[in-house]
């Protein structure tokens, strides 16, 4: 199965504990999904089948430290930071990870929180313009002008832009790695991605929106999509735009309210 590799950092200190490496890597081993675990100029790097998050997760329990996705994929790579485009309300927020494998398909690796439980559905959008939000991201890319589909039809059958369905479980956290044989990361960076408040029937309903969108409703998140860092490609530590080290990061949002202490994000500047 086609594995992706992520370099994580982990918070280790100035000084790596040897033998707690050593049980951090042989755990991450011995788990399904992981092909493999090395460490290497100062960061474990794992080559996996699983989503980011999950390993990410895996790393945490098995270190007891915070860990930290500072490189995804070995070949071209990009990220969309999601959100619902609002402030102070609940909102839907997450971040999905794109990498052009070497073997040609496409992965799409996220994890989206705020969501309802259940399915709903994900595309690539036209145009990476947000200036009203989720409504000016225009239509689903569709370079070939073919109907709407899922992501297991032809290309004749399916918009490029047809991911298919995530699943939100029931705290509305939706984790996925979704392998694609049509998109191109280089024909996707300066578009963006959306989720939807409703499942993709994948252009089988009997809904005349069925064929344009899967009668999966209007975009709950969506988000532009940027060039970003492959392993070892990236070696910052501190976000240069607002001072977040890269561990205080891990805890806080990646826009808005909390991303910063003492500044809320709705708060009126004096």
């Amino acid at each position: 199965m086609l594995t992706s590799k992520l370099e994580v950092l982990v918070e280790f200190g100035s000084k790596v504990d040897g033998p707690l490496l050593d049980k951090t890597l042989n755990e991450l081993k011995s788990q399904d999904g992981v092909k493999e675990a090395v460490f290497k100029d100062g960061a474990i790097v794992v080559e996996t089948t699983l989503p980011s998050t999950v390993v990410l997760d895996m790393v945490s329990r098995a270190s007891g430290k915070r860990a930290v996705l500072q490189g995804f994929g070995e070949t071209q790579s990009a990220v969309s930071m999601i959100s619902s485009q609002s402030c102070c309300r609940n909102s839907v927020m997450g971040v999905i990870r794109f990498q052009q494998t070497a073997e040609g398909p496409l992965v799409a690796d996220g994890c989206i929180d705020g969501l309802s439980t259940g399915l709903h559905g994900l595309h690539v959008h036209e145009v990476g313009d947000l200036s009203q939000g989720c409504d000016s991201i225009g239509a689903h890319y569709n370079p070939s002008n073919t109907v709407h589909g899922g992501p297991n039809d032809p290309p004749d059958k399916r918009h490029a832009g047809d991911l298919g369905n995530i699943v939100a479980d029931e705290t509305g956290r939706a984790t996925f790695r979704i392998v694609d044989n049509v998109l191109k990361v280089w024909d996707i960076i300066g578009r963006s991605v959306a989720v939807t408040e409703k499942r993709d029937d994948l252009g089988k309903g009997p809904n005349p929106e069925s064929k344009v969108d899967g009668d999966s409703g209007t975009s709950v998140a969506c988000g532009i999509i940027a060039r970003s860092a492959g392993v070892f490609q990236n070696p910052k530590r501190i976000c240069a735009c607002d001072g977040v080290v890269v561990w205080d990061e891990k805890d806080r949002p990646l826009a808005g309210k909390g991303r910063r202490e003492g500044k809320r994000c709705c708060e009126k500047e004096k």
